[in-house]
């Protein structure tokens, strides 16, 4: 085969530095500045909300070490349906795919575009989700949703140019957030405002059962608040020197992320007192309001804005790998297996993605999709992880330039922690669990077409 038809492959094109940005970027949405408040609704106590992120924390570092002696193994695009594919076979591989691309990456995508339209609302009421611009019976279209799309395709047509472009992005908008928040926390920790943290366990004197169910409740919102950090190993087909990067880029990007969210609850805890806590959604925004007054706490609206702009993007560079990877497998669209010659991107995976997340921005779906896959993504999450048993005994001389820190200790403890936290999720909204477990079935008869007509 000559050189001129030799097919073209991904580069490796993230450093360190851009794959950690990466890490950090996209886990760091909206969720830091609103989930304190919900958790404070189910556990009033300071001591016991620091316990959840410090657990949750530790969860996560388990997860990310443990995604890292697989990442850096099999550092090919795809990441968790490359990890499923290998231990469990291509079904499992992917159904992962299958409920990413159908609602949860697609559906994030969707979500987080729209919440940027409606921070940006509250400085333009006419891109508010609020300001109906087409009525038609049952169905309408807001400035809000015109405004989510449009970025949407901008963001999409950027990283279609080459992921240069897209790192450049996130790495400029993530070190924006990392200041931002930090200088916020600082704030937060040195300015008096007359409020103390009560570090009591129980002050609300709550029963033991009413703690443990609470500490449930929270720890799903926590999950919800660092969930992410293992995107980037979808993205390891580009990142250089992937068996040292990948690694160190999870360790770093989840060791900073804890960090800052430790500071940040910090922040709300002294700042605002637990009455004025409990039930807040807009918990950033009202401490800000506290430390700085109305005028300038308001223009905090700008660094939510900036975080979920970052996390979207480096949703949509990283999300459009996983669809790569399987047309590559020859289970999904056949052109999305094509890299474009000149930029090296897999643009038109980048193109399907963006156009399905277009659609449920437009009808509005999304929020319903991702709460049904919620207790499904638990699910593949741990399936993932549980691969780093399975791949020692299947696959015992793969190099592994990095093996998981306390093994088989970490894994476990990341399977068995966030298998109560599914249990949890199952038992807290059952109804939505089996619906989203049919959902992902329905992918089984998607998987035999693909593959038949392979």
């Amino acid at each position: 085969m000559n050189e001129k038809t030799q097919p073209v492959k991904l580069k490796r094109q993230l450093g360190l530095f851009d794959s950690s940005m990466m890490v950090i970027g996209i886990v760091i949405g909206s969720g830091i500045f609103m989930t304190t408040g919900l958790m404070a609704e189910a556990i009033p106590s300071a001591s016991l909300i620091l316990l959840a992120w410090v657990l949750g924390g530790l969860q996560m570092l388990a997860g990310a070490l443990t995604y890292a002696e697989l990442g850096a193994a099999m550092p090919k695009a795809g990441g968790q349906y490359v990890f499923l594919r290998e231990a469990y076979g291509q079904l499992p591989g992917f159904l992962f795919g299958w409920i990413a691309f159908v609602a949860y990456i697609s559906g994030t995508n969707a979500a987080l575009a729209i919440a940027v339209a409606d921070h940006v609302g509250s400085f333009y009421p006419s891109l508010s989700t609020q300001n109906i611009i087409i009525d038609v019976g049952s169905f309408s279209i807001s400035g809000g949703q015109i405004f989510a799309l449009s970025l949407i395709l901008i963001l999409s047509i950027i990283n279609y140019l080459g992921i240069v472009f897209g790192k450049w992005i996130q790495n400029i908008f993530t070190v924006l957030k990392i200041g931002s928040i930090l200088l916020f926390a600082l704030a937060g920790l040195f300015i008096s405002t007359g409020n103390h943290i009560d570090m009591s366990l129980n002050t609300t004197n709550m029963s033991i059962g009413s703690i443990l169910t609470g500490m449930g409740i929270a720890l799903v919102a926590v999950n919800w608040t660092v969930g992410g950090w293992e995107y980037i190993t979808f993205a390891a087909g580009e990142i250089k020197n992937p068996k040292r990067n990948l690694p160190l880029a999870l360790i770093i990007g989840t060791v900073t992320i804890l960090t800052l969210y430790f500071l940040v609850n910090i922040a709300y805890l002294k700042v605002l007192p637990m009455d004025s806590l409990i039930g807040e959604i807009k918990v950033g925004e009202m401490t800000a309001r506290s430390l700085y007054g109305p005028g300038i706490g308001g223009l905090f609206v700008l660094v939510i804005i900036v975080s979920m702009f970052g996390a979207l993007n480096g949703n949509i560079l990283v999300g459009s790998r996983v669809y790569y990877a399987m047309a590559k497998d020859h289970l999904f669209f056949s052109k999305a297996a094509d890299v474009h010659p000149k930029f090296h991107t897999p643009g038109n995976a980048i193109i399907i993605q963006g156009f399905w997340a277009a659609c449920l921005t437009l009808t509005g779906t999304f929020e319903e999709l991702i709460t049904l896959v919620v207790f499904v993504n638990f699910m593949l999450w741990i399936a993932s992880a549980s691969t780093v048993f399975v791949l020692r005994k299947k696959q015992p001389d793969l190099d592994r330039p990095y093996k998981v820190w306390g093994y088989p200790y970490v894994p476990a403890f990341f399977i068995i922690f966030s298998s109560a936290i599914m249990v949890n999720t199952f038992f807290k909204s059952p109804e939505q669990s089996l619906i989203g477990l049919g959902l992902t079935l329905l992918g089984i008869p998607a998987f035999w077409y693909w593959k038949k007509k392979k």
